[in-house]
C-alpha cells in the first residue's frame, strides 16, 4: 500500500474514532446511588459505565441500568456506599471500545435509616447498612417486555427455573432460598400476567436469614394498575417506586397485610389509586397502610394528595410490642390518615404536612403516638384523639372515628394555618387533642387519659432501650426542607405537578388535572440497553383468583379452575398430585382443575403447550396449619370499608344507595350491604370461631349461614361454636348488613403447679419478635427454657430474665417453662 493511501486511511479513522466521543450532559450523586446523562453518539451499537470511588476502580455497572430515552441516554449507578465518584462512558461499536468520557466529581450521600425497621440489628433488604449489595446477593431487572419471561432458579420452588415476577416471589415464599434478592423494576410497568388478586405479593415466612429489596431504577420506575403486598415476610425494603392507578382488591398502592417484621418502604412516590366504588374512593383506597406488622418505617415518601394516606392497626387488639416511625414523609395535600393509628406505638416525626384538608395524625384504640418536629402548613386539624377535643368540638359525631381514644404526646412542632388545635391544659382536661411538653423527654404522667375508654400514654419514647430517647432531630423548618428535597423517587421522581393552595389547601375531590396526567401517562423510555422487545405470546392462560389458599391440615381447598387458550393445545401440571393435592384436565373446556385435601404445603405450576407461541405459565399455592392456630378477630365495617377485604369474599354484592343507622361496639354504622338473591359472602376459619352479624335495628327476619336459617333479634345475629373450616352468608329474608365480626376462640393454656403463679403473665401471645414475661411480687425467675415440638431446647433463660427474642425461630408451636420461686410454669407459645 502506497503512504498516500495510508496516511488517508488512519486520517479518517482517527476522525472516526473522534467523532465517537461521548458529551455528559448531567452528573447527580443521589443517596447511594449516581446518575448521568449524556448525548447520543451515531453509529455506537452500545455502551459500557463504570464507576471510580470507595474502594472501587473502574466498576463496570450492569448493562441493563444504561437506558435510551431517545434525545439521551442514561445510567445509574445503584449500591454505592457514600463518598464522591466519578462515572465513566464508553462507546462501543462493532465490540471495540471508543475513547472514554469521565464526568465531574459526584457525591453521593447516605439513605438515613433512622427508625423501628432497624431495630435489633436487623438491616432489611438486600443492602448493607453502607448502601453496598450484601454478599451473594441476586439482582433481578424486571421491564414492561420482561415481567412475565424473567426466570430465576429458586432453592425449594417446586417447578425451577420459576417464571415471571410473581412466580419468582412465590419461590422465595418458603423461605428456603436465603440469598438477599434486590428486584429492580424498570420503566413504566403495568399488571404482570399473573398477580395474586391484583398486587405482587412478598413473603418469606419471617425467616431472619432472608432479605428482600424491592426497588425502582432511576427516577421514572412505575407500578401502574397493580400493588405490592407484604405478608408473612420479614427484613423487606420497598423503595424508589411510583404508585398509581391501583386496581387490586386489596385496593392499596403498597400495603403491610399481616405478620410483617422489620419492614421499611421509603423514598416512593404514592398518587391516586384506581377509584374504588365507595364514596370514599374516588382517589383508590389506601396508599401505605400497616396491618399486623411491627418494627416499621415508613421514610421520605412523597404522598400526592391522596384521600387517605396511611392506616396503622387493624384488629391487633393489644398495644404490646407495636412499633412503627414515620419521619420525613410529604403528606403533599392528601387529605387524613397521616397515620390514623389503633393500638400501636407511633413515633411521627420531621414530617411535612402541606395543604391538608382534613386531618393530620389520629389516634385511637389505646394507641401512644409521640408527634415531633414536625411542619404543619395549612393541615385542617394536625392531631386528633378520638371522641374528644376537636374531634368532637361544637357537639361534631367524631371527625373521623367513634372507636376509643388513644393519646398522642406532642413536641416542638410548627403549626400555621390550621382550624384548630387544642392542647392539653389543667383547667379543660377532657378536652385536648394532644398533650404539648416543653421537654422531648418528658414522660407523661398517667392521670392523663383518654376521654373515651380512659387510655393513657405508654411514654415508650423514654425507653432508653428504643432509638427515640437519645435521637437529635431536625427542627420543623429544616425537617420541611430536606423532605421537599429527598422525599420520593430520585431527583423527584418523572412526574411533576403543581398544586394550587388556594383551592387544594381545603379541597378534597380529585384534582382532575393531576388524574389527567396520570391516566395519560406515556414513558419516555425507549429501550434498555441488554434487553430486547418480547412479543406477547399468542398462547394465554387465566390463573383464578384464589391460587393462594391457607386451610387445616387435611381439610378440602376450593377448587383452583386454571384456563388455557389463545394457541395452546393442552397444559401440563409440575408438583401435583402431591400431599393429598390432586388435578384434573378438561380438554374440552380447556381446563384444569386443582382440589383436595392437603397434608403439607403444596405448591405448583401450570404451564401451556402449543405448535406456535410461547409457553406461559400460572403457579398455586397451598398452606396448610394445624387446627386452633390462632388467628386475629376478624372484622369488616360496611361504613369503613366498603366492599373490600382480605378476609371475607363478596359475590353479587351492591351497597346501599341509602343509609341506614345501626350502632354496634361503639360505632355508628350508616352504610349497608343488601342482601340479595345473588349474593355470597365466603370465609375460612382455622379454628372455632363465634359469628355476629349486625343489620337494620328493626330488622327481625333471618340470614342463611351454611345454608340454614338465622333469626335477628334487635337486628344482631349471632352463632357461637362454628366449626374451622369454609363458611357462606347468603339471603334468607331482605335484609341489610352493616357489620360482621368473627371472633376465635383463645388457644393456649397455662399449666401452673403453684396457685401463686397466676401472677405470672406471658405476653403476646402469638408472638411476632419479643415475648414480654411480666412478674409480680415473690415470682421471681430462676431458669427456664423455650423448647419446640421434639422436646429440643432451643432457648435458656437466665435468672430474672423478662423479654425473650423469638424472632429468629420460624413460625409455628413452643414451649415455655419457668422456674420460678412458687413453682413451675409451662406454656404453650404460638409464633407468628
Amino acid at each position: 500500500m502506497n503512504k498516500p493511501l495510508l496516511y488517508l486511511l488512519l486520517f479518517f479513522g482517527f476522525v472516526n474514532i473522534s467523532a465517537q466521543n461521548v458529551t455528559i450532559t448531567q452528573e447527580t450523586g443521589w443517596m447511594e446511588t449516581a446518575y448521568i446523562k449524556w448525548t447520543p453518539v451515531s453509529g455506537v451499537d452500545s455502551y459500557k459505565v463504570y464507576y471510580t470511588g470507595g474502594s472501587f476502580t473502574d466498576k463496570i455497572i450492569d448493562t441493563q441500568l444504561i437506558r435510551n430515552y431517545g434525545s439521551y441516554y442514561r445510567a445509574d449507578a445503584l449500591g454505592l456506599s457514600p463518598g464522591v465518584y466519578t462515572l465513566k462512558v464508553v462507546p462501543v461499536t462493532g465490540n471495540v471500545d471508543g475513547p472514554a468520557t469521565v464526568s465531574a466529581p459526584i457525591t453521593v450521600t447516605a439513605h438515613d435509616r433512622t427508625g423501628f425497621a432497624h431495630s435489633n440489628g436487623r438491616v432489611p433488604g438486600a443492602y448493607n447498612l453502607d448502601g453496598t449489595l450484601k454478599a451473594n446477593a441476586v439482582v433481578l431487572y424486571v421491564t414492561q417486555d420482561t415481567k412475565n419471561t424473567i426466570s430465576l432458579n429458586v432453592t425449594g420452588a417446586n417447578a425451577n427455573p420459576c417464571v415471571g415476577l410473581q412466580s419468582i416471589l412465590d419461590g422465595f415464599k418458603k423461605g428456603l432460598d436465603t440469598r438477599p434478592l434486590a428486584i429492580r423494576l424498570i420503566g413504566n410497568v403495568t399488571d404482570p400476567n399473573y398477580l395474586l388478586n391484583g398486587d405482587a405479593v412478598i413473603e418469606n415466612k419471617k425467616i431472619a436469614a432472608s432479605s428482600i429489596t424491592f426497588e425502582g431504577v432511576g427516577s421514572d420506575a412505575l407500578v401502574n394498575g397493580w400493588g405490592i403486598r407484604i405478608k408473612s415476610a420479614t427484613n423487606i425494603e420497598v423503595r424508589n417506586l411510583g404508585f398509581m392507578l391501583t386496581d387490586a382488591s386489596e385496593g392499596d398502592n403498597l400495603s403491610l397485610q399481616q405478620d410483617n417484621t422489620y419492614i421499611w418502604a421509603h423514598n416512593n412516590d404514592l398518587f391516586y389509586g384506581g377509584p374504588g366504588s365507595d364514596a370514599d374512593q374516588a382517589k383508590g383506597d389506601g396508599a401505605l397502610d400497616s396491618k399486623k406488622s411491627s418494627y416499621v418505617t415508613f421514610s421520605y415518601n412523597h404522598f400526592w394528595d391522596n384521600g387517605k394516606s396511611c392506616l396503622l392497626g387493624l384488629s391487633e387488639g393489644t398495644t404490646t410490642d407495636l412499633y412503627i416511625t414515620y419521619h420525613h414523609n410529604w403528606f403533599d395535600h392528601s387529605d387524613s390518615r397521616h397515620p390514623r393509628v389503633r393500638y400501636f406505638s407511633a413515633h411521627i416525626y420531621n414530617n411535612y404536612y402541606d395543604g391538608n384538608s382534613k386531618y393530620g395524625a389520629g389516634s385511637t384504640l389505646g394507641s401512644s403516638l409521640f408527634v415531633e418536629g414536625n411542619y404543619f402548613r395549612n393541615c385542617k386539624y394536625p392531631m386528633l384523639i378520638s371522641k374528644q377535643g376537636t374531634d368532637i368540638a361544637g357537639g361534631a359525631p367524631g371527625t373521623f372515628s367513634n372507636e376509643n381514644g388513644g393519646m398522642i404526646k406532642a413536641h416542638n412542632n410548627f403549626m400555621t394555618g390550621q382550624t384548630a388545635f387544642v392542647p392539653y391544659s389543667s383547667s379543660a382536661s377532657a378536652q385536648f387533642d394532644a398533650y404539648v411538653t416543653t421537654n422531648r423527654n418528658e414522660v407523661v404522667p398517667s392521670s392523663i387519659t383518654a376521654v373515651q375508654g380512659s387510655a393513657t400514654y405508654n411514654n415508650f419514647d423514654t425507653n432508653p432501650a428504643l432509638y427515640i430517647n437519645s435521637l437529635v432531630i431536625d427542627n420543623p423548618v429544616a425537617a420541611r426542607d430536606k423532605t421537599m428535597q429527598y422525599s420520593g423517587r430520585v431527583s423527584g421522581g418523572d412526574i411533576s405537578w403543581t398544586f394550587n393552595n388556594s383551592v387544594d389547601d381545603t379541597n378534597s375531590s380529585v384534582n382532575t388535572g393531576l388524574m389527567a396526567v396520570l391516566q395519560n401517562y406515556t414513558s419516555q423510555l425507549v429501550s434498555v440497553q441488554g434487553i430486547a422487545s418480547t412479543p406477547v405470546s399468542s398462547q394465554t392462560l387465566s390463573i383464578p383468583s384464589n391460587n393462594d389458599q391457607t386451610v387445616i391440615t387435611s381439610t378440602a381447598i376450593t377448587p383452583m379452575i386454571f384456563t388455557w387458550g389463545g394457541t395452546a393445545t393442552d397444559v401440563t401440571v409440575t408438583g401435583l398430585p402431591a400431599s393429598g393435592i390432586t388435578f384434573v384436565k378438561n380438554t374440552t373446556n380447556k381446563t384444569v382443575t386443582i382440589s383436595g385435601n392437603p397434608t403439607d404445603d403444596v405448591s405448583f405450576t401450570v404451564n401451556t403447550v402449543g405448535a406456535s407461541g410461547t409457553s406461559v405459565s400460572g403457579t398455586g399455592s397451598i398452606s396448610v396449619i394445624p387446627a386452633g392456630t390462632p388467628q386475629g378477630n376478624e372484622i369488616h365495617n360496611f361504613t369503613a370499608s366498603g366492599t373490600g377485604s382480605t378476609f371475607y369474599t363478596f359475590t353479587s354484592a351492591n351497597m346501599n344507595s341509602t343509609d341506614g343507622s345501626a350502632s354496634y361496639d361503639g360505632l355508628t354504622l350508616t352504610k349497608r350491604l343488601k342482601l340479595e338473591s345473588a349474593t355470597s359472602i365466603a370465609y375460612n376459619t382455622l379454628q372455632t370461631s363465634t359469628l355476629t352479624l349486625v343489620l337494620d335495628p328493626t330488622f327481625s327476619g333471618t340470614v342463611k349461614f351454611d345454608n340454614v336459617n338465622y333469626t335477628a333479634t334487635g337486628g344482631i345475629i349471632t352463632i357461637p361454636n362454628i366449626a374451622a373450616g369454609s363458611h357462606t352468608i347468603t339471603k334468607g329474608s331482605v335484609a341489610n348488613l352493616f357489620y360482621i365480626k368473627t371472633v376465635f376462640n383463645t388457644t393456649g393454656t397455662l399449666a401452673v403447679q403453684e396457685s401463686k403463679l397466676n401472677k405470672l403473665t406471658v405476653y403476646p401471645n402469638p408472638v411476632s419478635s419479643i415475648l414480654t414475661i411480666s412478674t409480680r411480687n415473690s415470682d421471681v425467675i430462676e431458669s427456664g427454657t423455650v423448647t419446640n415440638s421434639l422436646g429440643q431446647t432451643l432457648k435458656t433463660l437466665d435468672k430474672n430474665t423478662s423479654k425473650i427474642d423469638m424472632s429468629d425461630l420460624s413460625s409455628g408451636v413452643y414451649f415455655l417453662h419457668i422456674k420460678t420461686r412458687e413453682g413451675v410454669l409451662n406454656q404453650k407459645i404460638i409464633k407468628k
